[in-house]
């Protein structure tokens, strides 16, 4: 009555045939990189309008090494981008730019690490189900032949472990894509986001050193 969710995994394994074994490499990888990244996140998720207000207020009274202690203790990448440029206060302003931007070379691949991965099982996972689906059915066609060839009639029963087969790996295949395709896209829009908060916070940044240097001068 319930079908595969009244199945044990042991028994959807062996009946799914070979290529679940790499059906559930993939889920477990994924599950990792899944894990892995949103620990990440929440690891480097500050108050960055906050942040941003703090850094600030010391650059306004001249508290350079205030500020530059603040970016060491923040988590936010918005923090290591500011520092970058903080601690070029005083020089050009497209020096300032040059600075915030190299630092962002090492910020963004961090970020954006594992993703690819991700993506790849997401696109290859339906794939190896499709390969588990034909497969399958040419199971299903050989034991058809071999039964004719013996003149002996084809029962469900002769059919039913190459279809089962077919049928059980294409829907591992889309259990395992479906998931990891929705958690990467999350993640790239959070990629994105921090990018975002980067590339503001540079702005901000070299706009407010260049205005007090320019007061001041």
């Amino acid at each position: 009555m319930g079908g595969i969710w009244e199945m044990n995994a042991v028994t959807l394994i062996k009946k799914g045939g070979p290529l679940m074994i790499p059906l559930i490499l993939c889920s477990v990888f994924a599950l990792g990189i899944i894990i892995e990244k949103i620990i990440y996140f929440s690891f480097i998720k500050t108050n960055v309008r906050q942040f941003k207000q703090s850094i600030f207020e010391d650059l306004k009274h001249n508290k350079i090494k205030e500020a530059v202690h603040l970016c060491d203790h923040s988590r936010s990448p918005v923090a290591k981008i500011m520092k970058a440029g903080i601690i070029k206060f005083g020089a050009p302003r497209d020096e300032i730019k040059e600075s915030m931007e190299d630092a962002s070379l090492f910020q963004i691949p961090k970020l954006e690490s594992r993703l690819g991965a991700l993506a790849t099982i997401s696109q290859i996972s339906p794939l190896i189900g499709l390969l588990g689906t034909v497969t399958g059915m040419v199971t299903s066609f050989h034991t058809i032949q071999v039964r004719a060839a013996s003149l002996n009639p084809v029962t469900p029963g002769d059919l039913a472990g190459g279809i089962g087969e077919a049928l059980l790996t294409t829907v591992a295949g889309l259990a395992v894509a479906i998931p990891t395709f929705v958690a990467y896209n999350y993640f790239v829009n959070r990629v994105n986001h921090f990018t975002l908060e980067m590339e503001r916070g540079a702005t901000e940044l070299v706009n407010f050193m260049t205005q007090i240097t320019e007061t001041t001068v």
